[in-house]
């Protein structure tokens, strides 16, 4: 029985690998599923996404709907007619799709209309923020979805809520989690580690790409000077996103050597602040978008993550490491209540002060959420082979 597997950005690659293992697993002892990999390409490069096919262990796309960048409306009407038109030519039994890109609202509305059933993989994660395009993807894309695979009681709570029935909903834990905790034995530190003098707990990260913080020059650079401050001349390594690069050009702050802004492999492209003559903090290391088991290897290893991502804030809890979140809503709260992340917002001012409890190391320990053990995409592929295979409920 064929399934349909999405990936459209770089968070996706990390969700669906523990799927596509447990699949090749149980096919292999016999089990009835077999998948067909989707790309979108709503996000990609070559050298990037073969890093991440080959470092996690992903097979080449059976697809590739290459519908390349766009605006919002424009990629997600892509999508939609690239995948319909993909289903038209070769149905499929049903469409999982993972996280909350435009991707997978996409897949979604396209399977549904085609009557090809939907499971969405983190169902039910809110931030309650509308000005988030991942918050308008989540909502819509649970409000067409068949069954849910969850990765908390609070995402089970929320769907209950919705009017979602027990039965529909499955929590099983966290795959990227499953990701993170089948690779930490290979995670290995970039080509710049000993070239920036980097020692474990002896350097920040950050990261930072949320409209609200990079997207206006003169706040993005209070910000950055917040974080310089902060972290008391200690090296901060800030692998840069191209939306964040875009804001960097305009400012005439440069840029990593090797084009940070390009999304390309470019590991070896960096630099720090001083050496650009520019408004930057002097401690601020900027480099290239970082292959998964490098970036993993400086999270592991950093004193704290400064960040605006949703999903390294799971990565951090699980390895234990402080991390600042510069947003002033989430859509993991067990990192919180849980974890050992901390919602600091927006507000530059409100950085130091949060900074000044970890170097007194008043930091919270932290703990591991329930079910995020490393085995979420084996209990996601035993439920979806006793939907499809066996009793099917009703939805």
């Amino acid at each position: 029985m064929l399934i349909d597997i999405i990936a459209g950005a770089r968070p996706n690659f990390m969700k669906i690998a523990p799927i596509v293992r447990a699949i090749e697993s149980r096919a292999a002892a016999g089990g009835p599923l077999r998948y067909r990999l989707v790309h979108t390409g709503q996000h990609y490069d070559a050298r990037m996404s073969g890093d991440f096919f080959e470092q996690l262990g992903i097979p080449e796309p059976h697809a590739n709907l290459e519908v390349g960048s766009g605006t919002q409306a424009e990629q997600t009407a892509a999508i939609m007619v690239r995948y319909e038109q993909l289903l038209l030519d070769a149905p499929s039994a049903l469409c999982p799709v993972v996280g909350d890109v435009t991707s997978t609202m996409a897949c979604a509305i396209a399977a549904q209309k085609l009557r090809v059933p939907v499971a969405h993989v983190e169902g039910g994660i809110r931030s309650g923020d509308w000005t988030m395009p991942e918050e308008i993807n989540r909502m819509v894309t649970d409000s067409i979805t068949n069954w849910f695979f969850t990765t908390s009681e609070v995402a089970n709570g929320n769907l209950r809520r919705a009017g979602v029935a027990d039965d529909r909903i499955f929590f099983v834990g966290n795959t990227m989690i499953d990701t993170l905790l089948a690779n930490l034995d290979r995670l290995k530190p970039p080509p710049f580690w000993e070239e920036l003098g980097l020692k474990p707990g002896q350097y920040f990260v950050t990261t930072l790409h949320r409209p609200a913080n990079v997207d206006a020059g003169d706040a993005f650079l209070r910000l950055l000077a917040a974080i310089g401050e902060g972290t008391r001349g200690m090296p901060v390594v800030f692998p840069v996103h191209p939306r964040t690069a875009k804001t960097l050009r305009e400012l005439g702050s440069g840029e990593g050597s090797g084009g940070s802004g390009s999304g390309s492999r470019g590991s070896e492209g960096h630099s720090r602040g001083s050496d650009r003559g520019s408004a930057l903090p002097a401690n601020l290391c900027l480099v290239d978008p970082q292959p998964y088991l490098e970036f993993n290897w400086l999270v592991k290893h950093a004193r704290a993550v400064i960040t605006d991502s949703g999903g390294i804030t799971e990565e951090t809890t699980v390895m234990g490491v402080p991390c600042l979140t510069l947003r002033d809503t989430t859509e993991r709260p067990e990192t919180i209540t849980i974890g050992t992340n901390e919602l600091i917002g927006t507000d530059p001012s409100r950085l130091k002060p949060a900074l000044d409890r970890l170097f007194a190391g008043q930091w919270k320990k932290g703990a591991v959420p329930p079910l995020w053990d490393g085995r979420t995409g084996e209990r996601i592929v035993a439920a979806l082979e006793g939907l499809l295979v066996g009793t099917r409920p009703n939805g």
